[in-house]
Order: structure tokens, then C-alpha cells, then sequence
């Protein structure tokens, strides 16, 4: 039964116009770009499917969704042996993105589908059981690179359509079941194309931000809030210390309403990592607001870092061009924390393994928070501390000196007073901070317009703090004494200058002066001695 069966499967196919072997094209995400893999189909005597090209156990198990889709929709799976190779074949391909175009390939070598059109088109897309389809990821970093190489459109889910339409000169087809893709190559139904104006979407989402923090809710603090303006507008690590209810959490959550807007071209770097990560929202286009990533204090040096078997963006790639907020600081691993010190100073993450490595941008603004002991109170102006000397020496000890130096801004954040918190006047709201931080960052745009990759004084070389960075008159001396009291490091001088480069810009004067500089050295509180015990 089974041999007849097989034979009169046999015939059918042979009443077809079967084709020795078909291409078709999908594409593969390496870090955050995307390169092209060309599935190759062929049909012979013999029996069973064979997938090769270096699939995981995804990709594998891809043939019991494709052939439970096919013959739900009512096409024919083919009896005969079957060879799907995934080209290049020393890349190894990951997930379930290549459903949709290894059916299709099926259903073109066994003449179910005209394969006049298919090598204009990127085809990409997961397979449910009855053929409809669910979202991938990395749909953006592949529609760049489908434009690039010259292909007309990208069929996909449509549920990652918005997202790859941002990318012009490239035709975007939204399909929802695989028998909307075969009658499209067939000429007996058109499928969606999606149309985004990416200028015109990305202005309209920046007109509606609204942040539910503002600094206008905050009582006090303004010595806080004026090193929060500091550090938004000169891009630099901050750490706050303080008692428990002081408001370091608070605080710091209001810094993305004070940050500058995304440029367009920050935009598209951070919803590319997004979208590689699968971390957008579905039928969402562009990322329009900067990201800000608060990790909890369990989390592992991968996660946090990136990397794993299937390297994916860890948190401080997923806070690219945003912030990335440390609450409790002294609980974080220390082994987690030190992986940090790289990516502060490099901006990028590169993650290598014995035959290959990917690197994903870190471009963050690190924001920490912590107690300065155990109880919470140490230094407190009223409570008394609790904690032997030994153990606040321990607590913080688990931060290390070269992390330390890394941080550009030092506040003590102190309790607020009872008669702040009373008071019934709001403070200064985050929209006009933010118009001084915008100021203060195009001024370090037209100072580093020559420069590449370099877009605020926290990102300053040696060489370009030697040019915009002089010392006033009278400040050789005041840094001098400052370094030989605290016991400050060389990267540490370095901080205090940017941190005085971009007071200055936000004094709005062309040269550092001695106030900014003080002020800049006052930001350095964990350096002094009744910090180090």
C-alpha cells in the first residue's frame, strides 16, 4: 500500500513542472547586520528531507512545521528525497526565520510556485502549524542589507512589516499565512505593501514623547539635579550614595526626561540592536525615545555584557545611546561589574568565540545608585550607623578603584529636609533643563563636527582634550592640590577636565574657568577620605 502510495505521489509531481534545483534568499543576522543565505532546493529519486548548512535543532525541527503548514494549506508535500542547503554552509544558521523560505523553495522545485520572481525577493518568516505566520527578528538590520545588495522587496510576518519599511528604496510586503506568499508568486493576489515615511514617522513619535517623570515633582535636591543636568549634557557616568529614601531611584529615573532627543541616526542604530535582540514591540517602526535599562542586581555578567551559546545584545547593548541604571550598586556580582569597565571606555562589546566573533555597540551613560554601608546610614546628619568599621570597608570594597575611576560624577545625596518636602512649589520642570542640555550638546556637536564617532566631552581622546580642555589661569594649582588630598588617578584628572569642559558649555563659555573646574572637582566625593576609612 505504502509503494503504491508513493508512486501515484510520484506521478503527480511528475504532471508538474519540477525544477533540478530552486534559490531562494533569506538572510542570517551576525551581530547587528545581516548577511544574505541563499536556500537551495533540489528533489531526487529517494526518500526523506535532509537540511544542511550548518542548522541548529530550530532550523531542523523547521520540516515538521513546513509540511504541516503545506498540507494544511492544501499543496502537496513531495514524497522523494529532498536536499535543502542553506548557503554558506560554514555559517551556522539559528531560529525558526527560515520557515517561510524553505517552504516556499519546496513548493517552487516541486512546481507549485512560478520561480520567475523569487530571486528579487529576501523571503523571511516563522510557520505555524496550519501556515500563518509569526514575527522574527532582526527584520530591520536584513532589510538594510537586502536594499544593499540590490533585491527589489522582503516578504515577512506581518507583524515586523512597519519595522523593516523604514528602510527606502526597498519594497516591504506584509504576508499573514503562507498561502497569501504562494498566490502572490502565482499572479493571483497582490500582498500588502507597507509605506513608512521614516522622517515623518520618527518627528510625529518624538511630538508625542511624554515622560511620566519629571524634575518638577522633585522636592529639594537641587545639588543633585544640577550634577543630573551635568552629566545629561556632557553624556558621563554618575553614581549616587546616599541613605535608603533619600531619593537616588527617583532621581535617576528622571534623567532620560532631561536627555536630548534621538537624532534619526541614533534612532536607527538603537532599533537595529532592539530588533536583533527581539525586544520590539510588535508593529512598532522606530524607537524614538532613549532607551533606559534597569537590570536587576541578579542578573549574570552574559546577560548584562551579552554573549551565550547564540550570542544576542546584553543589557548595556540594549542601552545604546540611553542609560544604563545600576540600583544597589555593592549588590551586583562583583565578577558582573568588572565586565563593565571595558565596554565604558571602548563603547562597544565584542564577543569572541573559537570560530567567530560579533560586536555589538555599548554607547551608554552608566547611572549608579548605592548606601554607603550596610545599614545605610553611614555619614547620615541624624541617624546613627550600625555597621562595624569592617563592614562598610567590605561594602564598599566591592566596588573597585578602576570601576570607580571610570565614573565621571561622584554625588552624596543627602535626606531632604522637612520644610523642602512641605513646600508647595514645584521645582524646575525637565523641559527646560532639557532645552540647556540640548544647547550645551550642540555646542560639543560643532566642536567635534571634524571628529568621527565622537559626539560629547565624555567621549573626548587625549588629543582632543589637549585641544578644548586648557586650564585657567590659577587652575594648574588648584588640581594639583585637589589630586595630592583625594589621591586622584590620571583617568580620574581626565574626568574632572570633561566634566569641566561641559560646565563650561553649559555656562556658555568658550573656555573652562576656574569655578567650572572646582565645581568639577567637587564631583569626586567617593575619592575623599572619609569614604576610603
Amino acid at each position: 500500500m505504502e509503494a503504491e502510495e508513493w508512486l501515484e505521489e510520484a506521478d503527480e509531481l511528475e504532471s508538474h513542472t519540477m525544477h533540478p534545483m530552486v534559490r531562494v534568499f533569506g538572510s542570517a543576522v551576525d551581530g547587528i547586520n545581516a548577511l544574505t543565505i541563499t536556500v537551495e532546493v533540489t528533489i531526487m529519486p529517494g526518500i526523506k528531507v535532509f537540511i544542511v548548512g550548518l542548522p541548529d535543532n530550530a532550523v531542523k525541527e523547521a520540516i515538521h512545521r513546513i509540511e504541516s503548514a503545506i498540507k494544511h494549506c492544501g499543496y502537496r508535500m513531495p514524497r522523494q528525497k529532498t536536499v535543502i542547503n542553506l548557503s554558506p554552509a560554514d555559517l551556522r544558521k539559528e531560529g525558526s526565520c527560515y520557515d517561510l523560505t524553505m517552504a516556499i523553495g519546496i513548493l517552487a522545485a516541486t512546481g507549485q510556485i512560478d520561480v520567475s520572481q523569487l530571486s528579487k525577493y529576501i523571503i523571511m518568516g516563522e510557520l505555524s502549524l496550519d501556515g500563518s505566520l509569526q514575527p522574527i527578528t532582526g527584520a530591520l538590520p536584513i532589510a538594510i542589507q537586502a536594499r544593499k545588495e540590490g533585491f527589489t522587496g522582503f516578504i515577512l510576518p506581518r507583524a515586523n512589516a512597519r519595522e523593516a519599511a523604514i528602510v527606502n528604496k526597498l519594497d516591504v510586503f506584509a504576508a499573514d499565512h503562507l498561502r497569501d506568499v504562494v498566490s502572490f508568486f502565482n499572479g493571483h493576489r497582490k500582498l500588502d505593501q507597507i509605506v513608512v515615511d521614516t522622517r515623518a514617522e520618527f518627528a510625529r513619535q518624538q511630538q508625542q514623547q511624554q515622560s511620566e517623570f519629571d524634575f518638577a515633582d522633585v522636592k529639594g535636591q537641587e545639588n543633585i539635579k544640577r550634577a543630573l543636568e551635568i552629566a545629561a549634557a556632557g553624556g558621563h557616568n554618575l553614581i549616587l550614595i546616599g541613605p535608603p529614601g533619600a531619593g537616588k531611584t527617583m532621581l535617576a529615573r528622571r534623567l532620560p526626561s532631561i536627555l536630548p532627543p534621538l537624532t534619526l541616526q541614533e534612532a536607527l542604530e538603537t532599533t537595529k540592536i532592539h530588533s536583533v535582540a527581539g525586544k520590539l514591540a510588535p508593529h512598532t517602526s522606530l524607537l524614538s525615545v532613549r532607551p533606559f535599562r534597569a537590570p536587576h542586581h541578579t542578573i549574570s555578567d552574559v546577560a548584562l555584557v551579552g554573549g551565550g551559546i547564540h550570542p544576542q545584545p546584553g543589557e548595556i547593548s540594549l542601552a545604546h545611546n540611553g542609560v544604563l541604571f545600576l540600583d544597589e550598586l555593592p549588590e551586583f556580582k562583583r565578577s558582573v561589574l568588572e565586565v563593565l569597565r571595558q565596554p565604558m571606555e571602548e563603547r562597544r562589546v565584542v564577543i569572541s568565540r573559537a570560530r567567530f566573533s560579533v560586536e555589538y555597540p555599548a554607547n551608554f551613560m552608566l547611572v549608579a545608585a548605592m548606601n554607603p554601608c550596610p545599614c545605610g546610614y553611614y555619614n547620615h546628619p541624624e541617624k546613627e550607623c550600625v555597621c562595624p568599621p569592617t563592614s562598610i570597608q567590605k561594602y564598599l570594597n566591592k566596588i573597585s578603584g578602576p570601576l570607580m575611576d571610570r565614573i565621571d560624577l561622584h554625588v552624596e545625596v543627602t535626606p531632604v529636609p522637612y520644610r523642602d518636602l512641605s513646600a508647595t512649589q514645584r521645582g524646575e520642570p525637565s523641559e527646560v533643563i532639557r532645552k540647556r542640555v540640548v544647547a550645551a550638546r550642540q555646542r560639543q556637536a560643532e566642536r567635534f563636527r571634524h571628529c568621527d564617532g565622537i559626539h560629547s566631552n565624555a567621549q573626548m581622546t587625549p588629543s582632543l582634550m589637549r585641544q578644548y580642555c586648557h586650564l585657567p589661569a590659577g587652575g594648574d594649582q588648584l588640581i594639583k592640590a585637589a589630586m595630592d588630598k583625594l589621591g586622584l588617578s590620571a583617568r580620574a584628572y581626565d574626568r574632572i577636565l570633561k566634566v569641566a569642559r561641559t560646565i563650561a558649555d553649559l555656562n556658555g563659555s568658550a573656555e573652562i574657568q576656574l569655578s567650572d573646574l572646582a565645581e568639577a572637582i567637587q564631583y569626586r566625593s567617593l575619592d575623599k577620605e572619609r569614604w576610603l576609612m
